[in-house]
Parts: structure tokens; C-alpha cells; sequence
């Protein structure tokens, strides 16, 4: 990771933080923190970095969305309707901030965007409301990379593992529950 932004710069921050954002739950948190360790390093400026990353979330929530917007939700496997249901109820609850909220919480940052588009959160407000999450979030990850400094290969090895742990257990209760429903 640390390799491909070194050669790229915050393009590569780019390029890796698209597919985080469509859907694909790869560590945003190791992205950055590689991000960090090259601002640390004057690869890169710290507002690039941020920009870039910020950018990368953005495409990728929007593919999401649209995602949500062509009704793919409703077209899951088994309870379909029902992830439908709770998503738009969560929704409505708790409005269009929910999308903000989101971006700042591991995995639902990956996922938001999905149900965003399905209820039909109007595609301004939602482009807002995740440039702003995805700046804060991409900030506080670069922010500690740069800060990190020298224990980087520590720091990114720990981050990673953690983070595929957290998904791999969400994914496995995830597929638990749907096989107890169905």
C-alpha cells in the first residue's frame, strides 16, 4: 500500500479510496495512514493528501448511490425487503444527517451510500454531506500517519489487521443472521 502511494502520490490515495467507497470493504484506515507516512516523508503535501483521498470517497459513494438509486437493495437475495425496510426506516429517523454520521463510522462509511440512493436522499445534499464526513475522516487518518512518522511499519501492520479482523467478523455475523432468517 505504502509502495503504491510512494509511487503515485495522492493520485494513488485516489485510486485506492474509489473502491472503498463503492462498496468494497477494503481498510480506508491503511490507505490514509500510508497517505500520512508520505506527507510525513514531503511526498506530499497534507491538504493533497486530504483532498485526494476526499475525492476518491466521493466517486466511489456516488457509484454507490446509484447503485441505491437502480433499486439494487431490493433485489438481495432472501430478506431483501427487509435490509430495504430497516435502512429506509433508519433513514427517516434520523434524516439525512445519518449519511454524515456514517462516513465517520468504520464499515457503515463503506455501505451508506447505498441506502442513501435507494430512499432518494436528493444527490446534492448527499454529495455534501459525504464530502464533509469523508474530509474529516480522511484528515484524522493522515493526520496520524504523518504523526506516526518512524513507528509507521508497526502502526500500518496493527491497523490492517484490525481492520480486516473487525470486517471479517461483521461479514461472518452478517451471514450468520441470514442463515438463521432463512
Amino acid at each position: 500500500m505504502t509502495a503504491l502511494v510512494a509511487q503515485l502520490g495522492p493520485f494513488g490515495v485516489f485510486l485506492l479510496m474509489v473502491p472503498e467507497s463503492a462498496c468494497i470493504p477494503l481498510p480506508s484506515e491503511l490507505t490514509l495512514l500510508s497517505a500520512g507516512f508520505g506527507v510525513h516523508h514531503g511526498w506530499f503535501s497534507f491538504p493533497a493528501a486530504v483532498a485526494m483521498a476526499t475525492a476518491g470517497n466521493v466517486v466511489g459513494s456516488l457509484f454507490a448511490y446509484w447503485l441505491g438509486r437502480r433499486r439494487v437493495l431490493s433485489k438481495l437475495p432472501r430478506n431483501g425487503g427487509a435490509v430495504v425496510a430497516r435502512c429506509e426506516r433508519l433513514l427517516e429517523r434520523s434524516g439525512e444527517r445519518t449519511v454524515f454520521t456514517a462516513r465517520l463510522l468504520p464499515l457503515a462509511r463503506t455501505f451508506i451510500s447505498l441506502p442513501a440512493g435507494h430512499v432518494g436522499i436528493p444527490l446534492t445534499r448527499f454529495v455534501l454531506l459525504t464530502t464533509a464526513g469523508c474530509a474529516i475522516w480522511s484528515a484524522a487518518f493522515v493526520l496520524a500517519g504523518d504523526l506516526a512518522g518512524a513507528g509507521w511499519e508497526r502502526l500500518a501492520s496493527t491497523a490492517g489487521h484490525v481492520s480486516l479482523a473487525v470486517s471479517a467478523l461483521i461479514v461472518a455475523l452478517l451471514l450468520w443472521g441470514a442463515g438463521r432468517r432463512g
